[in-house]
């Protein structure tokens, strides 16, 4: 069975770190991708600093099954970063003037282009044009796989929309089962531990009133696999004595 595609979002930029502004990407790309079948292997929240930025790129390229968002740093300040950063990192370049992107820019902006703005059309050598339909300022992508955009999420979140419906519109159903164990997290773990890697599982615990409490999530493609360990993990349950409650 072919692996899964892994996916990532790297958010860029001092401002939400510092408190300056509030992140307002992370939950729409969760929420995207979830509606889609897929989910988030790591997101990252970084300042502008290109050495570190370009770690996290590498981390990301490292793993053969990685898909990345990424949101920021491709204007043309001195803190924009980030297109000369993937160029080094993705394809081992420089980069170079990508003739579309430039056509597009002078044809937004006019004189205004120079000597500035056209600078956001140098882009990794063989980098795709990724389509703004807000102002038409485009983003940028690498081998179906590594997508950038800008960090305003009104020009952002229209354009990765585009980008999950075109490269990884997948949409299954997900079937879910979710409820309360009344015992700590501790006393499942001989029990989890039986639930194979097919299944998606999470145990959070809690403590309230004075009681240990634990949440248990199963998720499988299968009504049949779900089914049968979701009865499985409540009769281990009834085993120990310990009640639970449905919530989903």
């Amino acid at each position: 069975m072919e692996k899964e595609p892994c996916f990532y979002s790297v958010i860029i930029g001092t401002e939400l770190l510092n408190g300056r502004r509030q992140d307002g990407h992370f939950r729409f790309v969760n929420d995207q991708l979830v509606a889609r079948g897929w989910v988030h292997k790591a997101n990252f929240v970084i300042k502008d600093d290109p050495q570190f930025l370009q770690e996290i790129f590498s981390l990301i390229r490292a793993d053969p099954h990685s898909v990345m968002l990424c949101f920021g740093g491709i204007g043309s300040t001195p803190d924009d970063f980030t297109r000369e950063v993937a160029s080094k990192t993705f394809t081992g370049h420089g980069l170079v003037r990508h003739k579309e992107a430039e056509t597009i820019i002078v044809d937004r902006i006019g004189k205004r282009a120079f000597p500035h703005p056209v600078k956001m059309a140098d882009l990794p050598p063989g980098a795709k044009l990724v389509y703004n339909p807000v102002n038409k300022m485009p983003g940028f992508q690498l081998d179906d796989k590594y997508f950038f955009v800008p960090g305003f999420p009104e020009m952002a979140h229209p354009m990765i929309v585009n980008i999950l419906d075109e490269f990884y519109p997948r949409s299954s159903v997900r079937y879910t089962c979710n409820f309360i164990a009344e015992c700590s997290e501790a006393m499942l773990i001989d029990i989890m531990e039986n639930i194979p890697d097919s299944l998606n599982l999470s145990c959070l615990p809690s403590f309230t009133d004075k009681m240990f409490k634990s949440e248990i999530y199963l998720s499988t493609d299968s009504p049949e696999a779900l089914c049968k360990w979701c009865d499985f993990f409540k009769d281990e349950l009834v085993k120990m004595g310990v009640s639970f409650e449905e919530i989903g």
